[in-house]
């Protein structure tokens, strides 16, 4: 079956001078997407007030769905598991194609609202959404190729096999700050390998989510396949632990809350792929072309103002280096034009929320106070307060928090080093190991450095490494498993051997 579009209560929507710019105010759903039917949203239920981080100004009230809505949505998802793990690959690949392109043409709408909800700059946030297509558009074709593999006998009588079949149902838990692109990552991964799906989005960013459960509707999922929950995090995330019917579950988040979820699946030895925390490294080596390693460093450190897990947390630099850079990077850095999201031209936008701009000020209190120079920014901003001006710290010492905890806000770190062991070694001691990033011009020094840093990604002499063919994801404590790439459809699937006798 289908899912069902209804609109039937009224959307309990708020009036953001900026929802006029809206095409199609459909995808401004308010209700959890269960079953294929929009639930929720009576005079009794809780209302969660979605506020843009620019302004202050309310956005939506989305109803709080609960533990009553997870379980409704597991159940419904098992229900449709069986059908969706039955269709042939292409008639899975081809309900992707369509959710894919039920997200291009709504490309303009979605970015807004990821502006609103999450205060990235439009240029941001549309980029999000050509990236959160990218993932959807990838899957579908990954959906066909997974197949079964031939094992060479070593029992008389007897022909063997390995295959792939889907995981079952999927729990998804996705963040504020890439609020479509994590969704789309984990789920298309999740459907195109026959698993169905009950997402749970932040109660910073439902929207988005939701917009994207809408275009799926249209794109003809059927009813269960797909289902996402707002509402309180704790709650729905401790049921879909619990539930022995959720048979894996997908965390985006901090390494702190990363812990406490694995803890919580343990008992039911759920499947579980985890992005967590990021601490990443920036070397900048004295044979560096220098306005190249400071456009590198701007990207690394300023995109999402700052708060992306693969922002770059330290730059060391190597000390030849090091005052050139310290001065190009801070200029460059004030140049920075800070604004609401959509403001023409805005470069860093709001914090997501005030415990945000208060760990940003911490970090910098701290810096200062164990004597690191403040060469540009270090307040806030007369736009708003969870407006923080882009901030660079020289002579950072290593004890410092910002070079001990990621930031997640528009601060950048610097220190010198003086030689290559020296480096990866302070790039090593963390407990992180998302990303790390290096710029120089021997190739010998970057291939080398590719293997000492204990990362699970590394960039050299470049920003942008992440995509839909590649396997996103880290070492050590920054997480289990990875996203994209082959390897995030094989994450929702489970290794079958089938031995048959010939004889």
């Amino acid at each position: 079956m289908v899912a069902a579009v209804t609109h039937a209560a009224p959307r309990p929507i708020d009036s953001h001078p900026a929802l006029a710019r809206l095409s199609d105010l459909s995808l401004l759903r308010a209700r959890s997407y269960v079953d294929g039917q929009w639930t929720g949203g009576s005079a009794s239920d809780s209302m969660i007030v979605v506020v843009d981080p620019a302004t202050g100004s309310p956005v939506a009230r989305v109803a709080a769905g609960g533990v009553h809505d997870v379980d409704r949505a597991i159940t419904a998802a098992v229900r449709a598991q069986a059908d969706w793990r039955a269709l042939l690959p292409q008639a899975r690949a081809a309900r992707l194609r369509g959710w894919h392109a039920h997200i291009v043409a709504a490309a303009q709408d979605l970015a807004l609202i990821i502006t609103l909800e999450q205060g990235k700059p439009m240029a941001e946030a549309r980029g999000e959404v050509a990236y959160a297509a990218s993932f959807v558009e990838w899957f579908a074709e990954e959906s066909r190729r997974v197949g079964a593999e031939a094992v060479a006998s070593h029992l008389p009588g007897a022909e063997m096999m390995v295959r792939r079949e889907p995981l079952g149902v999927v729990g998804l838990v996705t963040p504020w700050n890439f609020p479509s692109a994590m969704l789309t990552r984990k789920a298309a991964a999740a459907l195109a390998a026959g698993c169905t799906v009950v997402a749970h989005p932040s109660s910073h960013t439902p929207l988005s989510a939701l917009a994207l459960a809408e275009l799926a509707a249209r794109a003809g999922f059927p009813a269960g396949v797909l289902n996402v929950v707002p509402g309180p995090s704790e709650a729905i995330v401790n049921r879909l632990c619990d539930d022995t019917r959720v048979r894996g579950l997908s965390f985006t988040g901090s390494t702190e809350i990363g812990r406490l979820i694995a803890a919580r699946c343990a008992p039911t030895m759920k499947r579980l792929v985890m992005e967590l925390g990021g601490h990443a490294p920036l070397i900048v080596f004295a044979d560096a072309d220098l306005e190249r390693a400071v456009d590198i460093a701007i990207g690394a450190k300023f995109a999402t103002s700052g708060q992306d897990c693969l922002a770059a947390n330290r730059l060391y630099v190597e000390r030849p280096l090091y005052a050139a850079f310290c001065a190009a990077f801070a200029a460059r850095a004030a140049r920075l034009k800070v604004g609401a999201g959509l403001d023409h031209g805005s470069e860093i936008g709001p914090l997501i929320h005030e415990r945000a701009v208060a760990k940003v000020e911490q970090h910098v209190r701290d810096a200062v106070a164990r004597g690191a120079r403040c060469l540009s920014g270090g307040a806030g901003s007369p736009l708003g307060p969870l407006f923080y001006a882009p901030t660079v710290l020289a002579d950072v010492p290593d004890d410092a928090l910002i070079m001990r905890e990621e930031t997640f806000g528009p601060v950048a770190a610097l220190a010198p080093f003086d030689s290559e062991d020296e480096v990866v070694a302070r790039a090593n001691v963390t407990e992180y190991g998302l990303a790390a990033y290096v710029v120089t011009r021997d190739g010998s020094r970057g291939l080398r450095l590719s293997r000492r840093l204990e990362y699970g990604m590394i960039a050299v002499n470049r920003v942008r490494i992440t995509g839909a063919p590649i396997p996103f994801g880290g070492v050590k404590q920054s997480g289990l498993g990875r996203e994209g790439a082959r390897h995030g459809l094989e994450a929702f699937t489970d290794l079958k051997y089938v031995c048959l006798d010939t004889e």
